[in-house]
């Protein structure tokens, strides 16, 4: 493990740092296409499923809260529907509190995305063209300036709807200074000098295209454009994402590049704001500038791997630093990313499969199973005990093996295509949630004594037994529930 990364990221848990920026309601709506409309060329999308989640800075703090920083949002919102449901899905978390202004004028911002077989087919957004804050300003203004006296650093996430005015990023530099502390900016303006003054600005490859009219494909076109904005923003280090050409940045007149990571690419969806909180996690622990950007590229290759705006934790960063896990086949989730997951393969049309255990000592005869379960569906998803669960289950001796170390055994096999976890003594809870096409367990089960039975066959879905017969799958006999 790349042990002083995963140092920093312990030395950041629980600091405070301040969001100021444009939140907004990110919309999924998932389904299938299985034909084109006879009314005119377009694909006719059967809605499947709609998930909604707080996106822009909303989905910055998120990240910065999945990585165990505590967050105080403030942002401005409108006097809707989408506006409190935004509100409700951000004071959910119990890392992050908000100072939202409410603007009767406003609409709230809501991105809605169609998605098919993991291909965006469109994306509609809900927006005023030039909001106007009105004395909301003022309410923002004083949000920030009191939150940041607790916090130990400022995040401006800019996405021109509105937040951001000359007079709110004033009241964010200023709270910077006065409390000592750093500020970030992703930015939206195409002049970046609107920012001079913070500690570091974060464009995107296209945004400092557009900010220096120069292009941004290769390292040295790269380097043209990082000099170029440098000088218009004195004393501001500025870091460039480039997809998944990696990032890179200029710090006191020198120049670095590093790699993407991405092992696989979903959806691109929020990983900037995902870098951006990477970074600020290593800012808050005092990391070097080349720290951060090592942290930001393992966590935006993580977020890409996911579906929809996807949160990567601290934990997964962790996992990710590992050299062993550059050989796993199967990403290991969280069960928020399970869910979603399972959802893109079913929208997908694929059929998934689901078994349990707490797989403390792989043997043959898990291989058998796996591989059997396997057989019978497009996608296997595998959940595991957690150690506390398998203490409760077989004492205080057990488990041999953690968590972590069963998941990614388990993700080295090639029958497996995800793996999760349940702190529960069963996964009912979790087989409810992800509501598999198949179930399967393996021993002395009956239908009707198999957790998460009744769940899946209320579904359409199926309950398979597989008994083994001197732990060769050949010899497997399949008990088929009957739905």
């Amino acid at each position: 493990m790349r042990q002083h990364l995963a140092d920093i990221i312990t030395k950041a848990q629980g600091q405070t740092v301040l969001c100021v920026g444009d939140v907004m309601l990110d919309r999924f709506v998932y389904g299938t296409v299985d034909r084109i409309s006879p009314e005119s060329p377009v694909p006719v999308l059967r809605k499947v499923s709609t998930v909604e989640m707080p996106g822009g800075a909303g989905n910055v703090a998120r990240n910065m809260a999945a990585m165990g920083l505590q967050v105080i949002v403030a942002g401005c919102i409108g006097n809707d529907a989408e506006g409190e449901a935004l509100e409700a899905s951000l004071n959910a978390h119990e890392r992050i509190e908000t100072r939202l202004a409410k603007v009767s004028s406003l609409e709230t911002v809501v991105k809605t995305r169609f998605v098919a077989s993991n291909q965006q087919l469109l994306r509609v957004d809900s927006e005023e063209s030039s909001p106007a804050l009105g004395i909301s300003e003022a309410v923002l203004i004083s949000a920030i300036e009191k939150a940041a006296k607790a916090c130990s650093a400022v995040v401006v996430s800019d996405y021109a709807k509105g937040a951001i005015t000359a007079a709110t990023f004033n009241a964010c530099l200023e709270a910077s200074r006065k409390n000592r502390i750093p500020l970030l900016v992703d930015p939206k303006s195409p002049n970046l000098s609107v920012y001079e003054g913070a500690h570091l600005v974060k464009p995107n490859a296209s945004e400092l295209a557009q900010a220096t009219g120069l292009p941004t494909s290769t390292d040295d076109q790269v380097e043209v454009a990082l000099r170029t904005v440098a000088a218009s923003v004195p004393g501001t280090n500025i870091v460039v994402t480039r997809a998944g050409k990696g990032m890179s940045w200029i710090e006191n007149s020198d120049i670095s590049h590093k790699r993407g990571e991405a092992k696989q690419v979903f959806d691109v969806s929020g990983a900037g704001d995902t870098s951006m909180a990477a970074l600020t996690l290593g800012v808050v622990a005092g990391a070097s500038l080349a720290d951060s950007v090592a942290l930001a590229v393992t966590a935006s290759g993580l977020a890409v791997a996911k579906t929809g705006t996807a949160t990567v934790d601290a934990e997964e960063i962790r996992t990710a630093l590992d050299p062993a896990y550059h050989h796993l086949r199967a990403p290991i989730l969280s069960e928020s990313d399970a869910q979603a997951q399972v959802r893109t393969w079913k929208a997908a049309g694929l059929r998934v499969g689901f078994t349990n255990g707490c797989f403390d000592i792989l043997h043959p005869g898990h291989l058998a199973l796996l591989e059997e379960a396997r057989s019978r569906c497009d996608r296997l998803i595998v959940a595991i005990n957690t150690d506390a669960s398998v203490k409760r289950l077989k004492g205080e001796t057990r488990p041999i093996n953690s968590e972590q170390n069963r998941a990614r055994m388990l993700a080295g096999i090639g029958a497996v295509d995800a793996v999760t976890f349940f702190p529960e003594d069963t996964p009912k809870a979790l087989i409810e949630s992800l509501l598999p096409d198949l179930l399967v367990k393996g021993g002395d089960y009956t239908i009707e004594t198999i957790v998460g039975a009744s769940a899946v066959q209320a579904n359409g879905g199926d309950v398979h037994i597989v008994k083994l017969v001197d732990g060769q799958s050949t010899t497997a006999i399949l008990e088929r529930s009957k739905t």
